[in-house]
């Protein structure tokens, strides 16, 4: 994330802020990464300003549409994610070129600080059960192939990514989608985008934040997604395993071609992106690394 886009993004929420009538004078940045968070302090809303994600969306507005219809039917229903904002329409928005969506504010902890994992295992199942009863239009996760088809399209070969290597990100691609992609499992609403990184650890409970993602598909996906996200948090297996005890799912070897294809998505989304925003760089992006590592053994 450039600082001069984290500072354009926080403009462009204070701005519809103020246009609402909202109080943000204290407005800060609290995170930025794939999109940019602002806390309109003093009063306790978070804008979610879509940075470097906008490119995976041909409608925009759609999707957010999609995100917080979501958030609303899960909270409603005593679910754990938190809130679209009740104090200013929750949008979308757009502002300076950035589209936005508006949340509560919910005080949490360090992100450095582990969850219990068997908890992080059950809030997952939690938010299934709810989800499961979402009956609005979402996008398959057939759609994550097609954005992974697209970014593909768009790699060129550099210093640190051969043609052969972007045959390689092909060849797993085609592997994957039956199994995957075009799966008969059963599918629901999921998250989508179900890490660590978007669990928040309250006080009295664990709230599953960015729905931006949200799709139709088998909760494998998200439970691989979770479990990748422990591995890269250098979670150990035993972590991992009290994951999927607390979810009551024992067969970590079923979810294996899911795993595969979450090491895809975001080995082809950091290169993608990384071509994209910063084309000067000379060495791989990390998922990336590990995933062409991975592929030689």
């Amino acid at each position: 994330m450039m600082v001069g886009e984290s500072n354009v993004a926080l403009a462009a929420a204070r701005a519809v802020a103020c246009a609402h009538g909202v109080r943000c004078e204290d407005a800060v940045v609290i995170a930025a990464g794939s999109n940019v968070l602002v806390h309109l302090k003093p009063t306790p809303i978070v804008a979610r300003v879509m940075t470097g994600t906008a490119a995976l969306h041909d409608d925009i507005a759609r999707w957010l549409e999609r995100e917080v219809a979501v958030g609303a039917f899960v909270a409603e229903r005593g679910g754990p994610v938190v809130p679209p904002s009740d104090l200013l329409a929750p949008g979308p928005y757009q502002q300076y070129g950035f589209w936005m969506t508006f949340w509560k504010f919910v005080a949490h902890e360090p992100a450095d600080r582990a969850p219990d994992a068997r908890e992080v295992g059950r809030s997952m199942r939690e938010l299934h059960t709810v989800l499961a009863g979402f009956a609005g239009d979402l996008e398959p996760l057939s759609s994550v192939c097609n954005q992974i088809e697209r970014q593909l399209a768009q790699l060129r070969p550099c210093p640190w990514l051969s043609e052969k290597d972007i045959e390689l990100l092909r060849a797993e691609l085609e592997r994957l989608t039956p199994t995957v992609f075009e799966t008969s499992l059963p599918a629901q609403a999921i998250h989508g985008d179900a890490g660590l990184s978007n669990l928040l650890q309250t006080r009295t409970q664990l709230l599953w934040n960015d729905l931006e993602d949200v799709c139709a598909g088998p909760v494998a996906w998200d439970l691989a997604g979770l479990i990748a996200s422990a591995r890269a948090h250098r979670r150990s297996e035993t972590y991992v395993q009290e994951i999927l005890d607390g979810y009551g799912c024992r067969d970590l070897k079923a979810l294996a071609p899911f795993l595969d294809a979450d090491a895809l998505y975001a080995a082809v989304w950091q290169a993608f992106d990384t071509q994209r925003r910063r084309p000067a760089r000379t060495t791989a992006p990390t998922r990336l690394k590990q995933w062409l590592g991975q592929s030689a053994d």
